[in-house]
């Protein structure tokens, strides 16, 4: 796609929805190449560290201030031309009837939560006015107004029926500033390959408490990765979803295990299958799970959004998911307390999901 922009037309005006790790460096990377930018954070800590310090970029080791606009909730009387959803998928729809009243008649929201939310927000907004948003990329907010990228990546950008429009192709270009974008044409596909990955890494992330990298060296991690990522793909098949490759790359439809890998702890595919989740592992290492700091935060995990979604459909269709059935109710146990993230506890789903 071409960066390239008319320095004739008029800026474009982006509000952005959340201040955690994904929404800062969206709100500072825009801000540096120009946009109008301004960003909604509810936290105290966040707006007072950016206003006094801008928002502090991090990546590959270097740091940089950009100076922005941080206000407490969107600005009464003003328009946006894009609203950017960056807050967890449980505040999603408060967070677009919040915004809904600033988006000007020929603007979009833009989708950036995982799991299946295009939907929900579309039914607030109209599906018109909404543009799925699939971030391939990780951020993290080790302190308020301070945003490490954790890893490279970019984005799929699409409609949620059909082909890209003209405006998929404008916002494109927009986010080209953090990172490549593809368009396409199935971006339920796209999404439902990446709710797969976001089960396995993000909730086994919260259960382990690590980051993916010292979590994917553990044959065990990705032995429960790969029939969590099975089921989903079982419950999309259901669904009549065709699966697109994640980032390109990850074939979800491959990787899932087939019925005699599911009886089996090694074989030539099992080991094909563990190796690409070590390379997935090894690219990614320092992604920490954004469900795990929103537990850390007080705030709900965003758990019933990514497997919780699965059990559901799953039940719909009649199909047994224990492994993110499990997965759910230790995530919600460690939300209230009951349990606490760590390699035991990655042991403990282990041993509770063995088929007797």
């Amino acid at each position: 796609m071409d960066p390239d922009v008319d320095p004739g037309e008029p800026r474009q005006r982006v509000l952005i929805m959340g201040a955690g790790g994904i929404g800062g460096i969206v709100a500072g990377t825009l801000a540096e190449v120009g946009a109008d930018v301004t960003a909604v954070s509810t936290n105290a800590e966040i707006r007072a560290a950016v206003e006094r310090h801008g928002f502090r970029l991090r990546e590959g080791g270097e740091d940089r201030a950009v100076a922005g606009r941080i206000v407490a909730s969107p600005p009464p009387g003003e328009r946006f031309d894009v609203i950017v959803l960056a807050i967890q998928p449980p505040q999603v729809e408060d967070a677009a009837r919040s915004a809904l009243p600033s988006l000007t008649e020929s603007g979009a929201m833009i989708v950036l939560q995982n799991g299946l939310c295009e939907a929900r927000v579309a039914r607030i907004a109209g599906a018109e006015r909404v543009i799925g948003g699939i971030v391939s990329w990780g951020a993290s907010m080790p302190e308020p107004g301070l945003y490490d990228r954790t890893a490279q990546g970019g984005f799929t950008v699409g409609r949620m029926a059909g082909e890209p429009d003209e405006l998929c192709r404008r916002l494109g270009t927009m986010l080209e500033a953090i990172g490549p974008v593809t368009l396409t044409a199935n971006l339920l596909g796209a999404r439902w390959s990446k709710l797969a990955l976001n089960c396995a890494i993000s909730s086994l992330g919260t259960i382990g408490g690590d980051r993916l990298g010292p979590l994917a060296r553990l044959r065990r991690v990705r032995r429960l990765a790969l029939e969590i990522m099975t089921e989903v793909v079982a419950v999309a098949r259901k669904e009549q979803v065709r699966l697109e490759k994640v980032a390109g790359t990850v074939d979800l439809e491959w990787i899932a295990l087939t019925d005699a890998e599911r009886k089996k702890l090694g074989s030539p595919g099992l080991t094909a299958k563990h190796a690409l989740l070590l390379a997935i592992g090894l690219r990614y290492r320092r992604m920490r799970s954004s469900m795990l700091a929103a537990i850390e935060r007080g705030r709900v995990p965003a758990i019933d959004f990514l497997n919780g979604e699965v059990v559901d459909r799953a039940r719909l269709h009649g199909i047994a998911t224990p492994v993110n059935a499990r997965v759910v109710a230790l995530v919600h146990a460690i939300a209230r307390g009951e349990e606490r993230s760590s390699r035991a506890l990655i042991d403990k789903l282990y041993d509770e999901t063995r088929a007797p």
